[in-house]
């Protein structure tokens, strides 16, 4: 499969010479397009710092971030910004919608940024929201959701301009059980109908029963790669 990211001698360090931490200490790492990928550990390993500087939200104290071939840790300012509306689709724990919009302008607000065509932006609308299980639901505002419903519009506002890949940070910590396997669920669907690359950063077993590799940190280094 060809190689969507690639890390190389990556780094990332806090503090000062006399106290640092080695968030991350010479990551060496390749994720192919389509795949549904965990990066595992304990808190403190790295797992959200590597996912930070791959979707180069943090820069790196040294090492490169590649993405489709391009340096992205070389990137700055309004570069990286339209770098990442175009290429990367996030998801976060707190699903960080704007309460001011509805679902539908949510999902709609990347594409606007863009310059997508009005028609073009409510037929895409319309089709996110029919694939992640949320018709009817467009014209409500976060607060009149439920937390799985603000998290599905998270994942729809993520896929909805067809980045290269999405990025999950611990997508299901605030959620109940049931309704975080449905989410999981839904997103295994559309990894393997639309082929989108996902990769998480978790310690929800939920999430890593899914996976097909689990990249397990430690320490800031990948301690084991599992394919499965």
């Amino acid at each position: 499969m060809e190689s969507l990211i690639k890390t190389t001698q990556l780094c990332r360090y806090f503090g000062t010479e006399a106290i640092q931490v080695k968030a991350l200490d010479h990551v060496d790492l390749e994720i192919s397009s389509g795949e549904f990928t965990a990066i595992v550990g304990p808190s403190g390993s790295g797992k959200s710092t590597l996912l930070n500087l791959i979707g180069g939200l943090d820069n790196p104290t040294s090492g490169k971030v590649e993405l489709g071939g391009t340096d992205i840790a070389k990137m700055t300012g309004t570069e990286l910004s339209n770098f990442r509306r175009d290429h990367i689709g996030f998801v976060f724990q707190a699903y960080n919608l704007i309460p001011v919009l509805s679902a539908a302008e949510n999902i709609e607000y990347v594409m606007l940024l863009q310059g997508v065509a009005a028609t073009e932006r409510k037929q895409k609308v319309e089709e996110i929201l029919e694939k992640v299980g949320m018709q009817g639901l467009g014209d409500r505002r976060p607060a009149e959701l439920s937390g799985g419903q603000q998290q599905r519009a998270a994942v729809a506002r993520a896929l909805v301009s067809k980045p290269d890949i999405i990025l999950a940070d611990e997508p299901t910590a605030n959620l109940d059980s049931k309704t975080g396997i449905g989410l999981l669920d839904m997103m295994k669907q559309l990894n393997e109908e639309l082929n989108v690359t996902f990769v998480f950063s978790t310690h929800d077993e939920k999430i890593m029963e899914r996976a097909r590799r689990l990249i397990h940190l430690a320490d800031g280094e990948i301690e084991e790669d599992e394919i499965r």
